[in-house]
């Protein structure tokens, strides 16, 4: 089995359906691995030397290796594949739409409108993946480092929060962080008003788009 690879970057290609292949040279070799899209951001130029976490599939017979930056990211994959109807292209998915403390706090906090925010993850999917991950990611969470942050609004008027700053049209990484500088930053009471958990948050957000 193999667990990484270390080798120079020799190619990106980019897919219909949002599929990425890095072809990746190891001493003289070149190894097409399926990444995330997010993943793609962060390789070095071509030519560059990168190590790349692995998990080797086979699907209707075909092999197929997926490449992630991080042991835990293949981790929080080989977890989300375990779900029943959930297939790799729905963990890549989820790992582009959410950074992985947003998506293993979302799973365990039953956080189901950050969920459906992934492309092809629905209501019901969203559940069942909280139902079957929950409880194994409380465990997991502890041996690789990520813990439920507690910022943020209270429970009790957190989606409600989400919902509407989602409905403007930001996105579900966009709304997370946002939240969390208003909390850490700013200071606002957990159970401030939603109203007030909204504005500050979009001022933020408004903020960010003028300095870029």
């Amino acid at each position: 089995m193999i667990s990484y690879l270390k080798g120079i970057v020799a190619g990106i290609q980019n897919h219909s359906g949002n599929r990425h292949i890095l072809t990746l040279e190891v001493n003289g070799m070149g190894y097409d691995l399926q990444i995330s899209g997010r993943m793609t951001q962060q390789l070095p130029s071509s030519g560059g030397e990168i190590q790349v976490f692995t998990h080797y599939q086979i699907r209707d017979e075909v092999p197929f290796l997926y490449g992630f930056s991080s042991p835990a990211d293949r981790d929080l994959f080989r977890y989300l594949i375990s779900v029943s109807g959930i297939g790799a292209a729905l963990a890549i998915a989820l790992l582009d739409t959410l950074e992985l403390p947003e998506l293993v706090q979302s799973i365990v906090t039953g956080n189901v409108q950050l969920l459906i925010q992934a492309p092809g993850v629905g209501k019901k999917t969203a559940e069942r993946i909280c139902l079957e991950l929950k409880s194994k990611l409380i465990e997991w969470r502890k041996s690789a480092g990520f813990f439920v942050a507690t910022d943020g609004p209270a429970p009790g008027i957190l989606e409600e929060v989400q919902m509407t700053l989602l409905a403007l049209g930001y996105t579900a990484h966009e709304v997370s962080h946002a939240l969390h500088y208003v909390s850490e930053e700013i200071g606002l009471p957990k159970d401030a008003f939603v109203e007030e958990w909204i504005k500050q948050a979009i001022a933020h957000l408004s903020s960010s788009e003028v300095s870029q």
